[in-house]
């Protein structure tokens, strides 16, 4: 629900209730209203005429007020909330409630006291069922404007002796029904015309009957009562009771006036009778027709003049509007963005006027003051937008100013002081956009260049590793080619003492690999290194000749080997 900040009462608020279909109008668009047909509704939305208001309807109007005024404090207690005059729309659905709660849950609806309400809502069974459609259509839409879940409905005159009330909640048919017909009634408005409303058709009385005469001089003299009684007899007998037309009504509605008028006169003529008085009745009955015939015509005339005024006024009226409308769309064509709504109150413009040749003048004069006013608008319009254009210049900025239906209608000297603030603020926030991007560019490319120097030192760790490994590698496998050849050459002199082969035999290497069997081969991967003195590495190494000299003799199953090996020993390692 959008809120509107007008008081009920006000001219604003009559405003906006002539630009919207408002709940108190729901009944009538919905055919159940007490006091207005659709028709009427369709004219008075069309033209903007309404019926003034009476002294005697205002002193009602007054009355409500002051007792809803009296029930609100009664209301809060009863269900614990304060109650706010609000005037809401949804869409074109208008509705001024005369209360609701702070959190739109609960809308307040208050009635003046009448016996005839007060039974509806004391009959009521069931939510609100029992109130009639005249009622229960304003409820609905109030309910359907604000979004509240209920409505208390009171009735009242604003002390607790005479106050009733009954909760009304919501019902989806008839939401549903209500939208449909304003949809309807919307079209019907559009297509509306004013039609001259005629004087109903006027009956055709019976044939004048003669006059009655009656003379007595002691005795009746003179009478033509029998064929008066001939007459009204006949007459009466030829009348038409099968009403089927509005000319059978009206004809017998006018017979009955009639009647009325010849048993009056038979009334007079026992008067008449009794008085001798033949020629001032004659006077008398010659005046009273005169005055029927003037008094009739005077009435028939008096309707046509109304009726003929009141169309007159719906035609001025529709026909500026049209004007106008096609002013403002034709304005609207060469714009940017349509001109505001301008209210061109030709129904306010006409009230006290009694001439059709002061309805037209003010009618077109509020017309040409309409059209002036959205001319205005037009200039400023097109001003601000070249103004906007201007100060654009091109650049990519038309999504500052999606808002151009408000911002193209201020003063020139606000909207420059607008598009100067907002270009400002977009640059700043842009340019530290910019800044915040290239700072996290800078943050990302030194943490590639940290990863990137952490990548080479860990590449250059494991180089210098593997050189190392290498270099290890290379020189364990020296110093095992070296105590191999140290071995063998130890081997081959120790064989050559104990005469274990001939010198021939040992021609080749490759023989005396068959003999002396080779080490196996060293594993590359490095290993771990202990430091020790160089005294212990010493006796370390003898002994592990010492173990490699019995192996290789063979100690374990040559009887003299034992013998072999230790002498191959000593020669390495002399005994002091």
């Amino acid at each position: 629900m959008r809120v509107h900040q007008v008081d009920q009462g006000t001219q604003e608020w009559l405003n906006l209730r002539a630009s919207n279909f408002t709940a108190s109008e729901a009944s009538a668009m919905m055919g159940a209203s007490k006091y207005q047909s659709r028709q009427q509704l369709l004219a008075e939305k069309a033209t903007g005429i309404r019926e003034e208001i009476t002294p005697r309807q205002q002193a009602i109007f007054d009355r409500g007020h002051a007792a809803e005024a009296g029930a609100r404090p009664i209301i809060e207690k009863l269900i614990g909330e304060e109650l706010y005059p609000v005037v809401g729309t949804e869409g074109d659905l208008l509705a001024s409630f005369d209360g609701l709660t702070i959190d739109d849950a609960i809308v307040f609806e208050h009635k003046l006291w009448n016996e005839k309400l007060v039974s509806e809502i004391n009959a009521d069974t069931l939510e609100g069922s029992g109130l009639s459609a005249h009622y229960y259509w304003q409820l609905e839409q109030q309910l359907y404007v604000s979004g509240a879940d209920k409505a208390i409905f009171v009735c009242s005159d604003g002390t607790e002796n005479n106050l009733t009330f009954c909760w009304y909640y919501s019902c989806q048919e008839r939401i549903q029904a209500l939208l449909a017909g304003w949809e309807q009634f919307r079209k019907d408005l559009a297509e509306f015309k004013p039609v001259e409303t005629k004087p109903e058709a006027k009956g055709v009385a019976l044939l004048e009957l003669p006059a009655l005469v009656v003379q007595i001089a002691g005795e009746v003299t003179t009478s033509n009562l029998p064929a008066f009684r001939n007459e009204a007899l006949a007459q009466i007998e030829a009348i038409n009771t099968n009403l089927q037309t509005d000319q059978d009504f009206a004809n017998a509605e006018a017979t009955v006036k009639h009647f009325t008028k010849a048993e009056k006169e038979l009334e007079a003529a026992k008067r008449q009778a009794m008085a001798q008085t033949a020629d001032i009745d004659a006077l008398f009955r010659t005046i009273d027709q005169l005055k029927d015939t003037m008094r009739s015509k005077r009435l028939e005339l008096d309707k046509l003049v109304k009726a003929r005024k009141t169309a007159i006024k719906q035609e001025v009226i529709v026909e500026a509007q049209a004007s106008f409308n096609d002013h403002v769309a034709q304005i609207n064509l060469r714009l940017p963005v349509s001109v505001p709504p301008v209210n061109a109150d030709f129904a306010g413009a006409i009230k006290g006027k009694k001439t059709v040749k002061s309805i037209r003048e003010a009618v077109a004069d509020t017309l040409a003051s309409a059209k002036i006013e959205v001319t205005n608008y037009r200039k400023i319009i097109e001003e601000n937008h070249d103004l906007l254009t201007t100060t654009i210049n091109g650049r990519p900025y038309d999504f500052l100013f999606r808002d151009l239906s408000e911002i193209l209608v201020m003063p020139s000297g606000h909207l420059a002081l607008l598009i100067k603030d907002r270009i400002s603020e977009h640059e700043k926030a842009e340019a530290a956009r910019l800044e915040a991007e290239r700072e996290r560019i800078r943050q990302e490319e030194e943490r590639k260049a940290r990863e990137e120097a952490a990548r080479l030192a860990e590449l250059e760790r494991q180089r210098i590793a593997e050189e190392e490994r290498q270099k290890l590698e290379a020189e364990q496998a020296a110093e095992e080619k070296r105590i191999q050849e140290e071995k063998k050459a130890t081997f081959l002199e120790a064989c050559k003492n104990a005469k274990v082969v001939s010198e021939d035999e040992l021609v080749e290497e490759e023989q005396l690999e068959m003999v002396i069997p080779k080490p196996e081969p060293v594993h590359s991967a490095p290993e771990a290194t202990v430091t020790i003195p160089v005294s212990e590495y010493e006796a370390l190494k003898r002994a592990a000749f010492k173990l490699q000299c019995l192996e290789d003799a063979g100690v374990d199953n040559w009887s003299a080997g034992y013998d072999f090996a230790m002498e191959a020993f000593h020669n390495e390692y002399p005994i002091h």
